[in-house]
């Protein structure tokens, strides 16, 4: 009854999470792997590319206003979205590969939450001191030295965050021309909107939010488990090592201490002993804590490690795991790896033989065809030409069909339209038809359009219809 009457509340509150400093071979990769990645982040819009005349210098750049997206070399278009589609199934395959692979490398390493996170959990540790000072703090009152302290944080925390939401804009415009902008207020408003919205995205997830978007915002973690199996290569304890646990001089028999290093250094705030969870990243740091442990109290390394579970029954046996590449090269991981080097070689094939010319055919259905005066029947037709040339380009258009057709193009009494440099050219064609020609009555004749650039003798060509007297019954 007193239970009905007063339900259990739904809502937990964050429990504060101090990480300690560790020191080791994975928090060293963490730090090469976020120099890295966050340099590549601020720095790749400053990078300069020459396209010739006319074009963007900006090595990468996603030119909303020009519909094109630039990769230094390489030059996309509207109708070649299906390279980003390509580019975005690769990094859903690759991430399912190194998830079966590796367990959840990706979010202990590489993804932006984390990134984030441990930079600002660094400018944290700089300001207040190592996870015991953090405490302290934590727990005294609101006096002059913690409002300096927190103070300075934040203030640290907003530069960062402020940095992340202006490298973001640079990518969709010229960077230094809108770092001016910027500066002088003569920015539009849209990109001020975006470094707010990124900034304060930025300072609430990286400062204070931390693990609460990976364990509540973020679905990777109710995902993973479809992708990971017994085989699968993660973080983990040999419970079989280190139980039963207690302090070196009680003569305990598990290698444990219950030192709780692993735990006060895990980000995520979890016990790494407790068993696969859904909060674990695979950070490793909690093995780089323990493994110093270990040295210290001279027992073998790797009571916290990368291992399998499948490797579980061999080792409690006081056998040996098996060897790494037999868990990564498994069919799973093998048919993941084919699908995304299939789509990979499929998508630099396209790359490499697209032409450099490109036309697109809409047909003028309103009316479906025009009778002239003469009984000739006339269709129109709304041809886009792309010229992905660095320089003007003139361009022979012709049609091929089984059927005798006249082309004429809208204003001009010739067959050759100029179109610009790195440019699309709407022409309005006619094709005629002669009165009595089996194509003025039938109801469809198959036709082809031919483009050809007359400089370099580059040919394209689509296939579309032409609609006779027939097509109206």
């Amino acid at each position: 009854m007193n239970n009905a009457e007063n339900p259990p509340s739904l809502y937990a509150a964050q429990e504060p999470i101090f990480p300690r400093k560790v020191s080791g071979f994975f928090r060293t990769f963490k730090w090469w792997i976020m120099a890295v990645t966050l340099g590549i982040y601020y720095l790749t819009p400053w990078i300069r590319w020459d396209r010739g005349p006319n074009l963007p210098d900006q090595a990468v750049l996603i030119d909303l206003a020009g519909r094109r997206f630039y990769f230094f070399w390489i030059e996309i278009w509207p109708h070649e979205f299906y390279f980003v589609a390509g580019l975005l199934i690769m990094a859903g395959l690759g991430l399912f590969l190194f998830t079966s692979a590796l367990g959840r490398v990706w979010c202990g390493y590489t993804c932006p939450q984390t990134v984030w996170t441990d930079l600002f959990i660094l400018v944290e540790r700089w300001i207040e001191g190592d996870r015991n000072a953090r405490v302290r703090l934590w727990r005294a009152k609101w006096d002059a030295h913690k409002w300096r302290l927190r103070i300075t944080k934040w203030l640290v925390w907003l530069l960062i965050a402020i940095a992340t939401g202006g490298a973001w804009v640079f990518y969709f415009t010229d960077a230094p021309q809108l770092a001016v902008d910027l500066v002088t207020l003569n920015a539009h408003p849209v990109a001020y909107a975006t470094i707010g919205a990124l900034t304060a995205t930025t300072f609430v997830f990286g400062g204070f939010m931390r693990e609460q978007v990976c364990i509540y915002m973020c679905p990777w973690p109710r995902i993973q488990g479809a992708m990971m199996d017994e085989d699968t290569i993660t973080v983990g304890y040999r419970e079989w090592r280190g139980e039963p646990r207690g302090k070196k001089h009680e003569g305990t028999t598990g290698d444990c201490i219950d030192c709780m290093a692993c735990v006060n250094v895990c980000p995520m705030g979890i016990d790494i002993r407790d068993g696969q969870q859904m909060e674990c990243i695979t950070c490793a740091l909690c093995i780089d804590a323990c493994d110093d442990i270990m040295n210290k109290i001279g027992k073998e390394r790797g009571l916290i490690d990368y291992l399998a579970l499948s490797d579980e029954p061999l080792e409690r046996g006081g056998g040996k795991a098996k060897p790494v590449w037999k868990h990564i090269l498994r069919p799973r991981t093998l048919v993941y790896t084919f699908l995304w080097s299939t789509i990979g070689l499929g998508l630099l094939f396209a790359l490499f033989i697209r032409a450099e010319i490109d036309m697109t055919v809409s047909p003028v259905r309103n009316p479906t065809y025009v009778t002239m005066s003469d009984g000739s029947i006339r269709n129109a037709y709304d041809i886009r030409l792309r010229n992905k040339h660095g320089d003007d380009r003139e361009f022979h258009m012709s049609l091929t069909s089984e059927e005798v057709l006249i082309i004429d193009l809208e204003g001009t009494d010739l067959v050759n339209v100029v179109v610009p440099a790195n440019e699309t050219k709407l022409q309005r064609v006619y094709v005629t038809a002669r009165r009595g020609d089996p194509s003025a009555t039938a109801a469809r004749t198959d036709l082809r359009f031919w483009v050809e650039d007359v400089v370099s003798g580059e040919r394209a060509h689509t296939n579309t219809v032409f609609n006779g007297k027939a097509a109206d019954q």
